[in-house]
């Protein structure tokens, strides 16, 4: 894993949604800086580097990209889940797939990201399927 990436996985992560530049004091603008933004308090947003082993435990295979747990949109009052939604990305996993080049692991971040709001939002993988997002 580059030095950038493991020195600071949570300037780096945050850089791929809001670039320098496209930060303003009332939000973030522009691509997948938007989509993060956009969803709101309501869905909380966080990365791992890896599944850890109750995750794995629980049927998530160890080189998984990205997760989305909890409520999807509209569920949320009639969910019993103490928890609220959340999509997770694993950045390691995702720095390997993209076998260390930046450009391909910022695009794939962006894709599983949206990937995982899409089951958020309702769709099931043939729907992300159909949008590009598999």
């Amino acid at each position: 894993m580059g030095t950038r990436l493991g020195n600071d996985l949570h300037a780096y992560f945050l850089g791929i949604f809001v670039p320098t530049g496209a930060r303003r004091s009332h939000g973030h603008t522009g691509g997948a800086a938007a989509a993060f933004a956009s969803t709101g308090a309501a869905l909380a947003r966080t990365f791992e580097r890896v599944p850890n082993a109750a995750r794995q435990t629980e049927g998530i295979e160890p080189d998984t990209l990205g997760l989305f747990t909890g409520p999807a949109f509209g569920d949320e009052e009639q969910s019993v889940s103490p928890l609220p939604p959340q999509i997770i990305l694993f950045l390691e996993n995702l720095w390997d797939f993209a076998e260390g080049n930046e450009e391909i692991f910022r695009a794939e971040v962006r894709t599983t990201y949206l990937h995982e709001l899409g089951h958020y939002l309702g769709l099931d993988e043939d729907e992300l399927t159909e949008r590009g997002l598999a």
